[in-house]
């Protein structure tokens, strides 16, 4: 017996240690009202779980053969009360579940702009095989499998895909979002808190698809400044549209880089360019 309560307590210890860094340890308004919705749906779910689980107990002891007072009715077919009680609880659970769940989801919409005193950050996101590409059109830089952010500045993503549809997921941030070829997505975050969080793709997408991973530097206005003007004086290459053909190709496990300038216009060229395959492949099935 001592055993088996040791082997559950740890077990019980194993699975809330990987809480950590997860959608139940929010570094921003988004994932924090995330895990609202979760708790409050809990909560009004448990409302009826634990209720049932007491009966269905309180039942089976009454009704056991040793209590001679339990009434035997092998008759009864009907009850208007327990009805009631059965019809009535379900429903309101789901009322007010669904109202959580739909009050919550329009007041963290993607599209929606954050709240803030401070100008928000735009950066442009391409899915690619198998790697993520971050473009800063406001500073003219661009990285790979890198995403660095001040802190309390609120972020503005349009998202695509170089091809197959994937999923930009940074579960300590919140929302997760789909990316697709010829069309712009719209996501808004925000790092609460300095530190580094683990980005995924969480849609699969193909052999490299384990290692879509990204790190998320969420660092000091101050030091998010010195980082850009560090990328933007480096050595590196320029992002143009032939380096973006190169990078296109699927590849795995690359490494993290920058690129210290951009073309312009790169991110829409990438999205028409998907929206012109999107409209040619019937053409090309017919032939």
């Amino acid at each position: 017996m001592r055993s088996g309560t040791f082997v559950s307590v740890l077990l019980g210890l194993v699975a809330l240690g990987g809480c950590s860094e997860g959608v139940l340890d929010p570094k921003g308004p988004i994932a924090e009202g995330e895990r609202q919705i979760l708790f409050n749906s809990l909560g009004i779910m448990l409302a009826i779980v634990i209720p049932t689980i007491l009966a269905t107990l309180g039942v089976a002891f009454w009704f056991r053969s040793s209590n001679r007072r339990a009434r035997y009715r092998p008759d009864f077919a009907y009850s208007g009360r327990l009805e009631m009680i059965v019809w009535s609880i379900p429903a309101m659970t789901v009322l007010l579940v669904g109202g959580v769940a739909w009050i919550g989801s329009h007041d963290l919409d993607p599209r929606k702009p954050l709240a803030s005193d401070v100008a928000p950050l735009r950066v442009q996101v391409v899915s690619l095989d198998w790697k993520w590409l971050f473009i800063y059109p406001d500073h003219g830089i661009a990285t790979v499998n890198q995403l660095t952010v001040p802190v309390g500045v609120p972020v503005s993503f349009e998202l695509t895909s170089s091809g197959v549809m994937n999923s930009f997921f940074v579960p300590q941030l919140g929302s997760q979002i789909y990316t697709m070829a010829g069309m712009t997505t719209r996501l808004q975050l925000q790092a609460d808190h300095a530190g580094t969080y683990r980005g995924l793709s969480a849609n699969f997408s193909g052999d490299g698809f384990a290692d879509m991973r990204f790190a998320v530097d969420a660092v000091p206005a101050r030091e998010f400044q010195q980082w850009v003007q560090a990328v933007g004086r480096a050595t590196g290459p320029v992002l143009d549209a032939a380096a973006y053909g190169g990078l296109a190709k699927p590849s795995r496990a690359l490494p993290p880089q920058t690129y210290r300038a951009v073309a312009p216009g790169l991110f829409d060229s990438i999205v028409n360019a998907g929206m012109h395959d999107h409209h040619a492949s019937p053409q090309r099935a017919e032939k």
